[in-house]
């Protein structure tokens, strides 16, 4: 019995008791706990509650037509005939164009403002000045298309038709200004603040030891940055041109305004196009109950589709070159 008693004293002295501050804290961080793990559920359940009411909308056009609606090219409202493959074109092809000029001139900016290439108020102003973007509604960006930036890039569209029209990028008899190249521009600029400020921020975080490790090697800054910093940081980038590109599918107004909006399937980005966020805004307030509304839906879940598939892609771009790298 004497060694059973010294037992438990020994156990008494080697358990910790929550008393006092001790045991609110714990309280304290199991309820945070669990309060981050509802909100994490209720985003989730927010997300498939989405997806099934636009699937319930758009249930009429998949019945109808079934997987053919992604290469249908008709799309007649009076014969109650849809098919998205201009839409999903246009909307691949922009934002293709949209995510091909801001990526290096997104990562361009955030060196400059993250380096010591300049004084540090400049970059401040700079890095401000970029941020500031993202705060322009897309409507008002897609007035300053239509009344000064198509002006302004009209005659350079122009001159390419003529001198390199052998070219099927840059073939075309008129160009009016409102195609697929000028929104995938419009596109870039409205992406440009993420690609930056995210790229911006992954930057800053890279440990200082290896800037002084690299530059004592012999390495000049150039090679630091393009063999230790951007290798370094490669999936927070691919991480920013995944949140640009999810941004440049799914934006609608300034697109609708300067892409032309005629569903036709064209090698030329001087020609006009449509994309899907731009036939859902045009349409979507006339559509008639059935097959229309149904047709609409269905091309929302197509957006929905490409989103998951883009960031599918890059999650496992990013572990097979974290794989390679160890």
């Amino acid at each position: 019995m004497a060694n059973l008693s010294e037992t438990d004293e020994n156990n008494s002295f080697t358990q910790p008791k929550l008393t006092g501050n001790s045991g609110i804290n714990f309280l304290f961080d199991q309820g945070f706990t669990r309060l981050i793990y509802t909100f994490a559920t209720i985003t989730v359940a927010v997300l498939f509650i989405m997806s099934w009411v636009i699937y319930q909308q758009a249930k009429p056009a998949v019945e109808e037509f079934g997987f053919g609606f992604l290469w249908n090219q008709t799309w007649n409202t009076g014969n109650q005939v849809f098919g998205a493959l201009p839409y999903i074109y246009g909307t691949l092809v922009s934002s293709t164009i949209a995510i091909f000029l801001a990526v290096p001139i997104g990562i361009l900016i955030a060196l400059v403002t993250s380096e010591n290439f300049l004084p540090i108020s400049v970059k401040a102003t700079l890095a401000f000045v970029v941020e500031l973007i993202a705060a322009i509604p897309s409507i008002i960006i897609g007035l300053w298309g239509i009344f000064v930036f198509i002006p302004v890039l009209e005659p350079v569209q122009k001159w390419l038709a003529r001198s390199f029209n052998w070219i099927p990028l840059f073939k075309s008899e008129d160009p009016a200004g409102s195609n697929m190249l000028t929104a995938g521009i419009i596109l870039a600029i409205m992406i440009l603040p993420t690609m930056a400020a995210i790229t911006r921020d992954v930057l800053l975080v890279i440990p200082k030891e290896l800037r002084s490790a690299s530059m004592a090697l012999g390495s000049t800054r150039w090679e630091t940055i393009f063999r230790v910093l951007l290798p370094y940081g490669f999936s927070g980038i691919v991480s920013a041109a995944m949140l640009a590109l999810g941004r440049a599918l799914g934006e609608t107004m300034a697109v609708t305004l300067v892409i032309g909006n005629s569903a036709q399937i064209s090698l030329s980005l001087l020609d006009p196009a449509y994309t899907i966020p731009s036939i859902i805004a045009n349409e979507f307030p006339e559509a008639e109950p059935g097959l229309h509304i149904g047709a609409l839906s269905y091309l929302g879940l197509i957006l929905f589709g490409l989103t998951l598939v883009v960031n599918i892609c890059a999650v496992l771009l990013v572990r097979l070159v974290g794989q390679k790298n160890r």
